[in-house]
């Protein structure tokens, strides 16, 4: 099965193709990674997938035309944590982590009792509870990154898109993100996530591989297969080995 599937004739932008002929399925319960070098499209593909980069193609949200569900269905459906979001500078942490309790909340509705408990289990999750009474604003790029993460854990969607969740994350916390990561896999979500960090890419159920705005592979981070499509697009400067069980991927 299936979690989303697109096909999409190109991303139009300022009279440029930046991403095309795309077709892309997600699985199901699966962590799909999505890579490739600095301007290949991955984000634009992020965008275009979450419904919010205007797409000459289709998408379909667990086989439904996402363009079909209605925005409080969808965000049910369908979690997302951008990059350098702004706007919320003025919220405390608390209030920005329980903008994802909305689409289960009616509209103008006080938070419930679950929806605090909610939040409050999100941002213990990314361990972002003790600055809860914070503004965004004022807070570290890391410790911004893990209040938005708490969002999107706390809009309980069975499909999360995360776009660069690492960035400012040092490696302790980008660990927890993994774990994270895997611990909602492992309860039956969704998790796409485009990543820089080639060496926790490897780490993923599924990887997908981009350049010039194309997907080039899609397959098994363990597969031979893929290890090559990496090292064509990456360079010959890439060697990917196995160390103490795990593939990564280390300069030359």
């Amino acid at each position: 099965m299936n979690a989303l599937t697109a096909r999409i004739a190109r991303v139009r932008i300022d009279g440029r193709d930046l991403i095309s002929d795309i077709d892309l399925a997600i699985p199901e319960c699966r962590w799909t990674a999505i890579v490739g070098p600095n301007g290949a499209g991955k984000s634009t593909l992020l965008r275009a997938i979450a419904g919010l980069q205007r797409c000459d193609g289709a998408v379909q949200l667990a086989g439904r035309a996402l363009h079909d569900w209605p925005a409080r269905e969808r965000g049910r459906q369908l979690a997302w944590m951008g990059q350098q979001e702004t706007g919320a500078d003025d919220l405390l942490a608390q209030d920005v982590v329980m903008l994802g309790r909305l689409p289960h909340r009616p509209w103008l509705a006080p938070p419930t009792a679950v929806d605090l408990a909610t939040v409050q289990a999100a941002m213990t999750a990314t361990q972002s509870w003790n600055w809860r009474e914070r503004r965004l604003g004022s807070l570290s790029g890391g410790e911004r990154q893990r209040v938005l993460l708490a969002r999107a854990l706390a809009q309980q969607a069975p499909l999360t898109l995360m776009d660069e969740p690492l960035a400012h994350l040092d490696p302790p916390h980008q660990a927890d993100w993994m774990a994270l990561v895997r611990a909602r896999v492992h309860s039956g979500h969704t998790v796409v996530s485009v990543l820089h960090e080639l060496h926790l890419a490897l780490q993923a159920d599924h990887l997908v591989l981009m350049a010039d705005g194309r997907i080039v592979h899609t397959g098994s981070p363990a597969d031979a297969g893929t290890h090559d499509a990496l090292k064509r697009v990456f360079g010959p400067r890439l060697h990917i080995a196995q160390i103490e069980g795990r593939w990564v991927a280390l300069p030359l």
